[in-house]
This record gives structure tokens, sequence and C-alpha cells, in this order.
């Protein structure tokens, strides 16, 4: 069994990445005051874009870069509504998943079931030695170190840095940031923005490190939960992590399960990491946290004094 710990602890380090940083998006979005419903159809359309780029240009790493960036694209589309437009963010975050699983479709319908090769794992040397953890941890893809570098950036920048304050602060109260002269459409214009970005970024990664190939719905709820893991955080940046490595292990949990032909359905197997994810939003708003931890102005359109 511990021969097997180092490649378990690597697939739930795997399986959490595209979660924790699509996740981390969310959270500076929603720190802005602003709800993006349509995590889910950026994450897919980034990974449909992310694999057809990685194809056609024969780089994972540029296919990266371009799920990143279509992810962006769909947020900025998303930002014009909700922020200039003063749409409902609910609707127009929901239209927005349905819109990008479209796109997804329509993008990689020529490249179904095309086999990508791994991109070469970064190792630490001298760490990459220790026992039992080194493998696992200090031999990873770039991508993973990468979602820690963004995790420790986002706190920091969230809670150490001017932008991170002013932003917290129009997510708190847009009407009262707005009095004081704070540009709250640009704030959470730019925050949608890097929630895009990272949306697309976790899609590409699913696409070309989880997976290396895409197929249509790969990215198979992961956007909502995703949303779930924000609401669970309730504003700390710390839970993120603990949900999406949870969510990561209930994954790998089930895998192994089911090829270990335990007796019972694969269907109620595969949907046991969702169904782990409303339970612990049902502890959540049992606890009469419910709502702990959100901006103030979340969900809130902001329309400015004429």
């Amino acid at each position: 069994m511990l021969e097997l710990a180092p490649f378990i602890i690597a697939t739930i380090l795997t399986a959490a990445t595209p979660l924790l940083i699509a996740a981390l998006g969310e959270h500076v979005v929603e720190r802005a005051g602003v709800l993006n419903l349509g995590v889910e159809g950026m994450m897919i359309t980034g990974a449909a874009s992310g694999f057809a780029a990685a194809v056609l240009l024969d780089s994972s790493i540029a296919g990266l870069a371009a799920g990143a960036v279509a992810g962006m694209a769909l947020a900025a589309f998303f930002a014009l509504l909700v922020v200039y437009l003063a749409t409902n963010q609910v609707a127009t975050g929901l239209a927005l998943t349905i819109l990008g699983l479209g796109l997804a479709g329509l993008i990689g319908q020529n490249f179904v079931g095309q086999p990508r090769a791994p991109i070469p794992p970064i190792e630490i040397p001298l760490l990459k030695d220790i026992p039992l953890l080194g493998k696992a941890i200090f031999t990873g893809d770039p991508v993973f170190y990468l979602s820690l570098l963004l995790l420790a950036g986002t706190a920091y920048g969230l809670n150490r840095t001017r932008f991170g304050l002013l932003l917290r602060a129009v997510g708190e109260n847009h009407a009262s940031a707005h009095a004081i002269g704070l540009p709250v459409r640009r704030i959470r214009f730019l925050a949608i923005l890097f929630g895009g970005l990272l949306a697309g970024l976790a899609g590409a990664y699913l696409s070309l490190i989880y997976t290396r190939f895409w197929s249509p719905g790969m990215s198979a709820g992961r956007g909502w939960i995703a949303l779930a893991l924000v609401v669970f955080a309730a504003g700390h940046v710390w839970r993120l992590v603990l949900g999406a490595y949870l969510f990561g292990a209930i994954t790998v949990a089930q895998l192994h399960a089911q090829a270990g032909a335990i007796a019972l359905p694969s269907q109620l197997l595969s949907a046991l990491p969702y169904v782990m994810t409303i339970g612990a939003l049902v502890v959540l708003s049992l606890s009469g946290r419910k709502g702990a931890g959100a901006a103030g102005s979340l969900g809130q359109p902001f329309v400015p004094e004429r």
C-alpha cells in the first residue's frame, strides 16, 4: 500500500488543481461583489479552445495560454453585460454557461478523441527524494506549481495590497465606494477578467493535463463545484484549498472503488463527490453560517448616479 501512496497523492493533487484554480478566480470575483454563475461555461470553453490550439500549434503550453484567453474573452462579455449594462447576474451567468457549452462543442468538434502527449513534469532537486511524499509533491506538472503561486498571490493581493483593499471595499458596499470616488465598474471588470482567465486555464488543464484528450461535457460540473467551494470557503482562501483537495480525494476514491469492483452501481460512485459537496453546503447552512463571509453587495447591480 505504501508503494501506491505517492501515486494516489499525485492523482489527488492533479484532480484538485483545476478546482482550486477556478475557485480562486471566482473567489476574487465575489470579493468584488459579482456573482458569476458562468464559471462552468468558461471552463468548458477553455478546455476546448486550449486543446484545439495545442493540436494546431503542436504546443500544450500554447494550448494552456489559449484556454486562459478564451475564458477571459467570455468573462469580458459577461462583465460588459453585468457591469456596464447592469443585467441580472444570475440569469446572465446561467446564459453564459449555456453559451460556453455550445461554443465548446463547436470549437472541439474536429478534435474529439485525439490524444495529447503529457507535458514534461518539473522535478525539484533534493526535495523529490523525500520518502513517500517527495515524488508525489515535488515532481509535478507546471500548472500544479502555478496553482500554488496563484494561491499565495491571491491571498496576499486581497489582504495585503491597496488594490485588494479597494476591491473588497467595492464588494462590501459599492454605493459607499462610489461616493468616495472609487472606480467601481473598472475594479469589477478587472476582477471578472481575472476570474475568467483562471476558469479558462482550469478548463485547459482538464483537457491537456488531467485527461489529455477532448470530449464534449468533460468539465462534468466542475465549474459548479468551484462555485460551491467559494460558498464553503466563506471568505477564507485556506478553506478553498481544503475543499478543493477534499473533493479531489473523494473523486480519486470513487475511481479506485469502481476499479475495485465494489458491489455498488458505478453511477452512484460517480455521484459521490457531488453528493459530498451538497452535504458540506447543507452542514454549513444548518450551522447558522449561511452567507458568512460573503461580500455585502454580492449579486447587486451597480448603477452610478447620473
